[in-house]
Formats: C-alpha cells, sequence, structure tokens
C-alpha cells in the first residue's frame, strides 16, 4: 500500500520537549497523514515496542526518530536491541540528535542505524529536516512492511 494512503506511524524518541515541539509542528498540515507517538527515554522506547506497561495497545512504527543522549537507556543501547529483535530490525532508524562527534556517528551506523542527522539549532532549519525526512521516507522509500 503506497505510504500517501494510509496513516504513517512514527515513533520519536526525545527526551527534549522543545525538540518534541517542533517535530509535531513540522510534521503538521502536510500532505502525509503521520501519527507522532513519543516516548522520551530508551527504557519507555522499548516498552513501547514491546507493548509493554502503558503501551499495551502501542502500534508498530514504520520510522523511528531516536536521539542518541537519552536518559536510562542512551540510543546506542536503543539501536543495539531493536536490531537484534526480528521483530523490529526492519523499522528504519534516524538517529536525530545534537551530537557531531564522529565517534557516535561511527557507532550509529556501525550499529546498523539508516541515518545520522545532527539537529540544527536554527527552528527553520529544523523543520526543513523534519520534512525532508518525510519526503524521502514516505513519498520516495518504500518502506518495509510492518
Amino acid at each position: 500500500m503506497p505510504t500517501n494512503s494510509r496513516t504513517i506511524e512514527i515513533l520519536l524518541v526525545e527526551d527534549n520537549p522543545g525538540d518534541v515541539n517542533l517535530t509535531r509542528i513540522a510534521l503538521a498540515d502536510r500532505e502525509i497523514n503521520v501519527n507522532l507517538s513519543v516516548v522520551t527515554d530508551g527504557v519507555e522506547a522499548m516498552n513501547f515496542l514491546h507493548r509493554q506497561g502503558e503501551y499495551l495497545h502501542a502500534i508498530h512504527p514504520d520510522l523511528i526518530l531516536l536521539d542518541w543522549n537519552l536518559p536510562r537507556k542512551d540510543g546506542s543501547e536503543v539501536l543495539i536491541e531493536i536490531k537484534a529483535d526480528e521483530r523490529f530490525q526492519r523499522i528504519p532508524i534516524i538517529v536525530l540528535t545534537t551530537s557531531e562527534a564522529e565517534e557516535d556517528i561511527l557507532k550509529a551506523y556501525n550499529l546498523h542505524a539508516n541515518c545520522y542527522i545532527t539537529k540544527p539549532v536554527d527552528f527553520n532549519k529544523f523543520v526543513e529536516i523534519i520534512q525532508s525526512i518525510e519526503d524521502f521516507w514516505f513519498k520516495i522509500d518504500n518502506l518495509p512492511p510492518g
């Protein structure tokens, strides 16, 4: 089913409320129907994917936007767990973080992240990046079936 004819499920793993709001703004009023679920740390991300606790009715995401520097369980730990589980390993994961450290970039790709993007500080550039992610992953790319 083409992604433009159904709701796309995005899981945003982000502990910064400002970045969560910017992401919501960037995805609003676009031609693609997106449902954005938000968790604030790596433990919640895994609970969401495993449908545990408050996430019993969580929907399998089509795409994960993953911050690298998270409380309780960081982005690298989340990435390792997701890619080790056959149920989740085909979900595209975009690391979206403030870190520009070469070791973080290399580690993310070595752990099979699909993309590594450094968050811009400028509001308009942030919105542009989120919309570019949406355009590529939901208009150009063929996502794997959930």
